[in-house]
């Protein structure tokens, strides 16, 4: 069946998802997306998103239909569930961490004191969809690291010290994250909560977004070949 140019148009969206993700390599991106503006029929654009997870029609494929967003790909239900692997973590005059994938129990609580700890939420997975993170540092600091698109609410006292947000790199929250509330106490130290992405997912929006530049260019450079006065509008095209 001859493909229409919506439906190469929603293959192009697929693939600029995918390099978003990180599943596709920009070499191999670019290939796929030349190849989809080249297809004519249903049978050569399949294969373009056939190990891509969609369900699987060419007319309409998983998440086509939207452009490519910060924080589209963190699947935040298949992040919800299963047992926790640390429900707290304690510091004197030493630190911990807690980062990378791992399990936040629906409590957790961290203390530190004379020392301080690191609490990185941007590629855990939750015990439940409402979890609590009691912080409390007396003479010491914890920091806490979430992604923009995660509902975080932070609640604490600061007594000779300070409780609170600080930079965030902007992103709304997701209606399908989970819910973090942070709470308790920093005396004469700090509690500190920061929204930021990880370096890996801000080099694949920063090559997504050079993907998308290229594909316009790309449009430019066909419209000015095939448009009218170009070679197939029946004129001539001016050089210089």
């Amino acid at each position: 069946m001859r493909a229409s140019d919506a439906e190469r148009e929603r293959i192009a969206e697929t693939l600029r998802e995918a390099v978003a993700e990180g599943r596709l390599e920009m070499e191999e991106f670019e290939q796929r997306l030349d190849a989809a503006f080249k297809a004519r029929t249903h049978g050569e654009l399949e294969p373009l998103v056939r190990d891509l997870p969609a369900p699987g029609t060419v007319v309409a494929p998983v998440g086509a239909t939207s452009p490519a967003r910060p924080g589209a790909s963190r699947n935040w239900p298949s992040r919800v569930g299963g047992p926790a692997t640390s429900n707290g973590a304690f510091a004197f005059w030493g630190g911990f961490n807690r980062k990378g994938r791992w399990t936040v129990g629906r409590k957790f609580t961290a203390f530190a004191m004379w020392g301080g700890g690191e609490i990185d939420l941007r590629e855990a997975n939750f015990e439940d969809r409402e979890v609590v993170i009691r912080c409390f540092t007396i003479m010491g600091g914890l920091h806490v690291t979430a992604p923009p698109e995660l509902n975080v609410e932070v609640k604490g006292i600061g007594i000779m010290g300070g409780f609170g947000e600080g930079s965030n790199e902007g992103g709304e929250p997701d209606p399908d994250s989970p819910r973090v509330r942070i709470t308790g106490f920093a005396l004469m130290g700090g509690v500190g909560v920061e929204r930021k992405r990880t370096k890996a997912e801000r080099q694949r929006l920063k090559d997504a977004e050079l993907a998308r530049q290229r594909e316009l260019d790309r449009d430019r450079d066909r419209n000015g070949l095939d448009g009218p006065g170009g070679a197939d509008g029946g004129g001539r095209k001016e050089l210089g």
